[in-house]
């Protein structure tokens, strides 16, 4: 199976992806490809609200500037290439992100203009 998606105005590589709360209740978005980003997900604090995410732990980054922040994280579902992926999601204010561990034994391909195609697929 290929996820699809297209690269936008901002040159954001985005996709769509169907994430699960607990007691099965789903929410469609739109999530941008972060390669610089090492997780699972990254998701605003309504979305894990709004699908009563179970909290795990807090977790620490070093940003680009140098400075630590500590940060939520908590179990989420994914519905990914036909069947239900399970990770950890941390959260931000920000639009929705993929990160590697999320497309870890996928091949990424992006051709990089307005309007161009995303496509992940498994690798063999």
């Amino acid at each position: 199976m290929t996820i699809t998606g297209v690269v936008n105005d901002s040159l954001e590589s985005v996709i769509s992806l169907t994430v699960q709360g607990p007691s099965g209740e789903t929410r469609s978005i739109n999530a941008v490809i972060d390669t610089g980003f090492g997780g699972f997900l990254t998701l605003p604090p309504l979305l894990i609200a709004d699908l009563n995410l179970p909290f795990v732990g807090l977790g620490r980054a070093t940003l680009g500037d140098g400075s630590e922040v500590a940060f939520p994280f908590y179990d989420v579902a994914v519905l990914w290439d036909g069947s239900v992926r399970l990770g950890l999601a941390d959260t931000a204010d920000t639009t929705p992100l993929v990160g590697m561990a999320m497309l870890q034994n996928y091949d990424l391909h992006l051709e990089v203009r307005h309007g161009g195609r995303v496509t992940i697929e498994q690798l063999p």
